[in-house]
């Protein structure tokens, strides 16, 4: 077996062998069986009501668990099949079991115990309703037995689903995704064919027949009726007591529910046998009994494998859904949460059914192919059920719109309930039929309607209508030769800028002059379009599309138009979308912005005139509560504009533009914080997804922002730059745009104000997103970002000298002057910082040769910016960023010379936070640094004999992080140095008296630190140069105040991270190394 262990096996050679039960204990079960389950159901007739609750449980539990081992054994009730539950050409269920054999011999009983257990636990089931409905245990236990008798036959669908989830879980630990075949176990290839006999045992018997019928109608009046003993009970005699009795009863429905949609879901269609009662029910007059109203509304509801209200049939849906909508008895508020929770459910799980059935010519080959020839009677049965069924599901369709149409126009609705009835007809909606116009106008009046609600889900409507009746694109295919006019080598071409990609983006692009060329221009909306490759054939819509006029107006569209046209109506309308969300959630609305462009895609410039002003209204409104909303409003439908008229004539879109840029002029001029983000989403919802040459006149507006000289108020700048970031859709498309903004960008990096620098180091860094080294490719149009790092690194030397030359501020008496050079310089280095940082959040490739080069520096700002917390913390991240990227051999080799450099800077800020640096690269590039240890080690153990107490600090816990890595191996040699350098004598004679030597405590304290790192590198264990380390230590008790400080550091930190094994780890000492410790650890200078 050990040898097997894991072996996979093939699936024909698996010889599985099944045990049939022979006729011995095939005998012996029957006779089991009768032996004891006769004697219990005659227990439970005649002496059920002498019988303690907890006997009667004791027989109902042996009954259920008898039922369970012999079900499998009892053949199917014989009963008549209901027929037509769903007109079908082809039986669509079977009565008969699958036909192999599982026993020696037919297990042969008295009777059929189905119908027994059915008859008997029926009665019994009565009995406990009317007269003992408190003993839930026991009207569970007998519901169970009772729905077993219908639809178990050996197997639970819990039961397989648990063993499906087990076997899938198993099987993905076997899967081999480098050698591409399956190769399972032997064990869990038993498991899938155990698995697979199971289901099949599932799908037996799925067509109902009376017997079950009746099982169902049972059950369901169990599910919704309060029980004889709860009725009799008067609440004024015992609160409590009669509150068990209510518990007890509603668990009862419950369990009953539950059964119930087991067995609804074991047969097909079977749901239609309770849809009526239900109706009956929720149409019922007056003050219906409120328990059976929330038993029919938790039968609605379902459970995770039953849901009625979205069933496919059209006929059911016509009654059910109304009936919903209307029903009077939803007033009190367990009843409103239920029906608002049907109708949560039906908005997740209803998909739009299909109202004309049909089947193509390849899905009835592959039928033919798959089982046999169809016969020719067969075929024309099949057309005219067809016909019939596509004729009822249009009718009952029509009606149901309507239906729902005329509730909502009544007065007979609450607010909630008129809610659901147009959530429900918004689900509805769909083009294979047309809508009736009578819905329409409804959603069109209900877009002013007093409701919030009601206006929301008029406004889907609205989107879902246009996108319905929007005209159809008219699509060519050609290839890229054609195209260009000229051969292309699809094969051969790289990632990247090439010269047959050129035309794609909006470089060298001349807009079209005429119609013909405009429409005849190949738009390609995606991105990806030529980057990589391009495809052997292009489809694509040609720039063209019908729109309706007055004169070719249908019926269904003239009423969108009418309402849309009217003045008044759209200032109304407006109105109350401004009033819509509450302050401090308000926010942009693609919802409003897909019915806008919905709009003015089928109705072009006819709109337009009214927009535009009301626009104008909007943007100066004067009331300070309503200036976001309104902001926000204008925002969705210039958004709305500018997508609907992609498809839009020349020049109708000359005539547009010359109305939206005074109009975007005078936005520019109101912005606010709150209303920025609004226009910012109103541009890039506009041209997301396009092609720029078809976009290019909000591009060439954008553009034009940053041309418009400064007019003093920063906010605004801001928000130009800030709304230019929207190109960023187009991505590798604009390069022109982004080599412009460059252009611009980098001439503001020292800008008096902060606010605008800020936004101008995220401009530049995306400007620069796109300049990436492909394999066999290039980036040729983009801003290089290597020259353009290189540029800042020679600014950014000349400033660190202005500011070391020129002091910030002179103090002469009273007056503080700020020096406006060395401020120039400090504005120049903070941008340069944030923009360092920017380009790892942006960029796609950020680590550059010049990224390298500049590091330097960012050390050596190190000095300068350390009064400033907010600057040193972006300095850390912009070098902490260097760290944490990966770092190919070139990029590897450049920094650590870049190191080795700014370690021998003058200047101990520098010193230290390149040495700081080291580790946390290391640490990020622990694999692909190997070859580079010694070097690295060389360069710790020089800072850490540093000058400067700070750098040998950080040295020591580099050191210490190498070591514990593994990046560096602590040996003997290290510890032998360490140990000659701590014993250095700190004291020199001049002139012949004995004096410190400050060179002389820097190499002894360097010893120091380096036995302190090797000391602190194991801190959850002890290797064997650890303790002779920590002996070393122990010696300089007496050493001057810089040393014992960071021995008294290590000391502690030792201690706290060994305590909790100290019994384990004392054991790799000697006896006289633990008193040695003890006194250190112990003694008052050195506890921690």
């Amino acid at each position: 077996m050990i040898k097997a262990w894991g072996q996979h096996v093939e699936f024909d050679k698996l010889q599985v062998q099944f045990h049939t039960p022979n006729e011995e204990e095939v005998d012996f079960a029957c006779e089991f069986v009768e032996t004891f389950i006769y004697p219990e159901l005659e227990l439970l007739n005649e002496k059920c009501s002498k019988m303690s609750n907890e006997e009667r449980l004791r027989s109902l539990t042996l009954v259920h668990y008898m039922a369970i081992g012999c079900l499998r054994m009892v053949p199917r009730i014989d009963s008549k099949e209901i027929e037509n539950l769903v007109p079908s050409v082809a039986p669509y269920g079977s009565k008969y079991q699958a036909q192999y054999s599982i026993y020696a011999k037919e297990p042969k009983f008295k009777e059929n115990l189905r119908m027994r257990l059915l008859i008997d636990i029926g009665k019994l089931i009565d009995i406990l309703a009317e007269n003992y409905s408190d003993d839930a245990s026991s009207m569970k236990t007998a519901l169970k037995i009772y729905s077993l008798s219908s639809i178990y036959y050996g197997v639970f669908k819990h039961d397989a689903d648990k063993l499906h989830k087990h076997f899938e879980a198993a099987k993905n630990s076997f899967i081999n995704k480098l050698y591409g075949e399956r190769q399972y176990p032997r064990f869990l290839m038993i498991e899938r064919i155990t698995l697979q006999c199971e289901r099949f045992s599932l799908t037996n018997f799925q067509s109902l027949t009376e017997i079950d019928k009746q099982v169902i109608l049972k059950l369901f009046e169990l599910s919704i009726n309060r029980y004889g003993e709860v009725r009799k009970k008067k609440f004024s005699v015992n609160y409590l007591f009669t509150n068990r009795y209510i518990f007890s009863s509603s668990k009862v429905r419950r369990d009953a529910q539950g059964y119930l949609f087991s067995v609804l879901n074991r047969y097909l269609f079977s749901y239609q046998v309770i849809v009526d009662r239900i109706i009956e029910l929720l149409n019922s007059p007056g003050e219906a009994d409120h328990d059976q109203i929330k038993g029919c509304l938790y039968i609605l509801l379902g459970n995770h494998s039953f849901f009625l209200p979205t069933k496919h049939s059209w006929s059911m849906i016509e009654k059910l859904w109304p009936a919903m909508a209307r029903t009077t008895h939803a007033k009190k508020l367990t009843t409103q949460r239920l029906l608002d929770h049907i109708n949560e459910t039906i908005g997740k799980q209803f998909d739009t059914q299909a109202l004309i059935e049909d089947t193509n010519d390849i899905s009835r080959k592959a039928a033919i192919d798959l089982w046999k020839p169809i016969e020719e009677n067969e075929l024309e049965a099949r057309n005219i059920l067809r016909q019939q069924r596509n004729e009822e599901n249009v009718k009952s369709y029509i009606n149901l719109m309507e239906t729902l149409n005329s509730l909502l126009r009544g007065d007979s609705l609450t607010w909630r309930q008129q809610e659901t009835t147009m959530s429900l007809m918004w689900l509805l909606l769909q083009k294979r039929v047309p809508i009736p116009s009578s819905c329409i106008r409804t959603f069109v009046d209900f877009l002013v309607h007093d409701n919030v609600e009601l206006r929301k889900i008029a406004e889907e409507g609205i989107a879902a209508f246009c996108r319905m009746q929007k005209p159809p694109r008219i699509y060519i295919e050609k290839t890229i030769d054609e195209i260009l006019q000229r051969p292309v080598n699809v094969d051969q071409c790289r990632p990247g800028d090439r010269d047959d990609n050129l035309w794609i983006t909006i470089n060298d692009y001349k807009p079209p002059k005429t119609q013909k060329e405009w429409e005849e221009t190949c738009f390609l909306d995606k991105s990806f379009h030529g980057y990589y490759k391009w495809p052997k054939i292009i489809k694509y819509p040609i720039n063209k599309r019908e729109r309706y006029t007055k004169e070719n107006m249908p019926q269904d569209v003239a009423i969108l138009y009418e309402r849309f046209i009217d003045k008044n109506f759209i200032n109304k309308f407006t109105q109350f979308m401004v009033l819509d969300e509450e302050k401090g959630k308000i926010s942009f609305d693609a919802r409003r912005f897909n019915m806008f462009k919905g709009l003015f895609r089928n109705y072009g410039l006819a709109l337009v005139d009214n927009f535009i002003e009301r626009l104008y209204v909007l943007i100066h409104e004067k009331t300070k509560e309503k200036q976001e909303g309104s902001h926000r409003v204008a925002a969705e439908i210039v958004a709305g504009m500018i997508r609907g008229s992609k498809y839009w004539t020349i020049e109708m879109l000359d005539e547009l533009w010359k109305k939206l840029i005074p109009f975007l002029d005078e936005v520019c001029l109101n912005l606010g914080p709150e209303t920025l983000s609004y226009w910012a989403s109103c541009f890039k919802l506009g041209i997301e997804d396009e092609d720029p040459r078809r976009m290019y006149r909000p591009i060439e507006y954008l553009r034009s922002l940053i041309n418009t000289h400064a007019t003093g108020n920063t906010f605004l700048e801001t928000s130009r730059w800030y709304l230019l970031q929207t190109v960023t859709n187009f991505e590798w498309r604009v390069p022109a745009i982004w080599c412009f903004i460059n252009e611009q960008a980098k001439e503001l990096l020292d800008h008096p104000y902060k606010a605008i620098r800020e936004r101008i180091a995220i401009v530049l860094a995306l400007s620069l997103t796109f300049d990436v080294t492909l394999p066999n490719g290039q980036s040729t149009r983009h801003p290089d970002a290597n020259k353009f790092i290189d540029m800042i690194s020679e600014r950014l030397q000349q400033a660190i000298e202005v500011y070391e030359k020129t002091p910030l501020a002179n103090v002469s008496g009273q007056v503080v002057e700020i020096d406006p050079e060395a401020r120039k310089a400090l504005n120049f280095i903070e941008t340069v910082i944030q923009l360092h940082t920017h380009l790892f959040s942006k960029c796609l490739q950020p680590i550059k040769s010049a990224i390298i080069r500049i590091f330097p520096y960012l050390c050596e700002l190190e000095s300068i910016v350390a009064n400033d917390d907010f600057i040193r913390k972006n300095l850390i991240v912009s070098r902490m960023c260097v760290a944490m990227s990966y770092l190919h051999k070139p990029f590897m080799e450049a920094l650590i010379e870049q190191l080795e450099q700014a370690c021998s800077s003058p200047k101990w800020h520098a010193r230290r936070a390149a040495i700081e640096f080291v580790q946390n690269m290391i640490f990020c590039n622990l694999f692909n640094a190997r070859p580079y240890a010694q070097r690295l080690r060389q360069l710790v153990f020089k800072c850490l004999f540093d000058e400067q107490f700070e750098v040998r600090t950080v040295a020591s816990v580099s050191l210490s992080g190498f070591y514990q890595c593994g990046y560096i191996q602590i040996n003997n040699d290290d510890l032998k140095y360490f140990r000659a350098m701590s014993k250095t004598s700190y004291f020199t004679k001049v002139d012949g008296k004995k004096v410190t030597s400050v060179e002389n405590i820097v190499k002894r304290h360097g010893g120091v630190l380096g036995l302190c790192a090797i000391v602190l590198s194991s801190p959850y264990d002890i290797p064997k140069y650890v303790p002779e380390a920590l002996m070393l230590l122990c010696e300089h008790s007496h050493d001057p105040d810089l040393i014992q400080k960071s021995i008294k550091k290590a000391l502690s930190e030792f201690r706290r991270t060994h305590q909790d094994s100290w019994h384990e780890h004392r054991e790799k000492f000697t006896e006289d190394q633990l008193v040695i410790l003890a006194d250190v650890l112990i003694s008052p200078s050195y506890y921690a």
